[in-house]
Order: C-alpha cells, then sequence, then structure tokens
C-alpha cells in the first residue's frame, strides 16, 4: 500500500459511525450460507484486539451476503473460507512466493475456487472459497498512521479479501472503483467509517496471478 506524505503524524483512533440498517443484507436474499474458519498464528490479535475471531466472521459473512445481493454467482447453496490472523514474517514469505513482491503487505486472498476444482465438486459439498491471510504488524501500523482503531482496519482487510474469494478484483480503475464502493457499503453495514476518504487508505492495490493483495 503507498504511503501517504501527508499522514506522518499519529492521530487519535476517529470513532467509527453506527451500522447502517438500511444496508442490511436481509437472509430472504441471499439463500446461500458461509462457514468461516478463523485461525491466530502470530502476532498479538488477541491482546490488542477485543475479538478478532467474531470480528472476522462478521467481516467475511457481510461481505459474502452482499456481494450475493449484487449478482454474484455461487455454484451451490453452502460454502468455506479460511482466514489466518498472522503476522507480516508469514505474509512476506507468502507475498515473495506466489507474488513476487518481497515484502509484507497488510492482506493476501488465495483462491480455492477455480475451474478444476469446481468440476470436481460434489453436489452436496461446500464450496471452498479460499484462504485470507492477515499481518498483524502492518494492518496495526496502518490503523495507527491513519486515526483508525485496529478492529476497523482488520474488518476492513477481511472483507477485501473476502471481495477478491468473490470475484472482485482491482486490476483496472473501473475494477477498482467497483470494488472500492463495494467495500465502503459492506463496511458501512458494519458500522465501520469509509475508509479510502483521506487520511484513511485500503490494500495494497498491486496485483498478482494468485495471491491476491
Amino acid at each position: 500500500m503507498n504511503q501517504n506524505p501527508k499522514a506522518k503524524m499519529k492521530p487519535e483512533p476517529t470513532p467509527d459511525p453506527a451500522p447502517d440498517p438500511s444496508l442490511d443484507p436481509s437472509p430472504r436474499r441471499t439463500a446461500a450460507e458461509l462457514d468461516v474458519d478463523v485461525a491466530t498464528s502470530g502476532g498479538a490479535w488477541v491482546e490488542r484486539c477485543a475479538d478478532p475471531e467474531a470480528l472476522c466472521r462478521r467481516a467475511a459473512k457481510a461481505a459474502f451476503d452482499m456481494a450475493l445481493v449484487d449478482g454474484i454467482g455461487l455454484s451451490g447453496d453452502h460454502a468455506e473460507v479460511s482466514v489466518l490472523l498472522s503476522d507480516d514474517e508469514r505474509v512476506h514469505g507468502l507475498n515473495r512466493d506466489y507474488r513476487g513482491i518481497d515484502r509484507p503487505t497488510n492482506v493476501l486472498s488465495f483462491s480455492g475456487n477455480d475451474d478444476e476444482a469446481l468440476d470436481h465438486h460434489p453436489d452436496d459439498a461446500p464450496v471452498l472459497l479460499g484462504d485470507i491471510v492477515v499481518a498483524f504488524e502492518t494492518v496495526s501500523s496502518e490503523a495507527r498512521r491513519d486515526g483508525k482503531t485496529l478492529d476497523a482496519h482488520l474488518a476492513h482487510m477481511i472483507v477485501h479479501g473476502m471481495l477478491h474469494l468473490m470475484g472482485y478484483d482491482h486490476e483496472t480503475d473501473d475494477d477498482a472503483n467497483e470494488m472500492e464502493a463495494m467495500e465502503i457499503r459492506v463496511l458501512a453495514h458494519l458500522g465501520v467509517a469509509d475508509p479510502y476518504a483521506w487520511p484513511r487508505s485500503g490494500p495494497d492495490r498491486t496485483t498478482d496471478a494468485k495471491g491476491r493483495g
């Protein structure tokens, strides 16, 4: 993610707005269920967040539901996603090995929903959407820099990664604008302020073939 040259000071975390009930993706409008498996390996997530696992589940499910409402198709009525709350060292290695970028980043997503997997997917088995990996040091540093709470920034990272797994991307300006608009909608539902309003910032826009930022 690009550094904001104006954001050198460390403002106090900005309170986020209350959830917007008008943006609630009603269960009547989404027929699929999502299981979210959250694991922690590295970083001080448990010490710094009130309940990081519950937050990840809420954010992933909100993004999943709104993507379905937006018309994203799913080959089944039950899906699974795995979230790993990790650290810069782990994410640095993944970023280097799968993206050819030799540095840590804030979030990576790895799709498990490729054509070959779908061809061999049993009708009664959940669709394996893929994996989301988040780096503690980078995410907490960005939150401090931009005056966000760590919980708010983590929610944004999970939403961003989940939307990648649902087919959104930012390889072109039009794609990026569509994806950012969806992120803003999902986060508003969760009670998180627009992360792209200055001095707030979002995930790394650099793109890749497998692990997506």
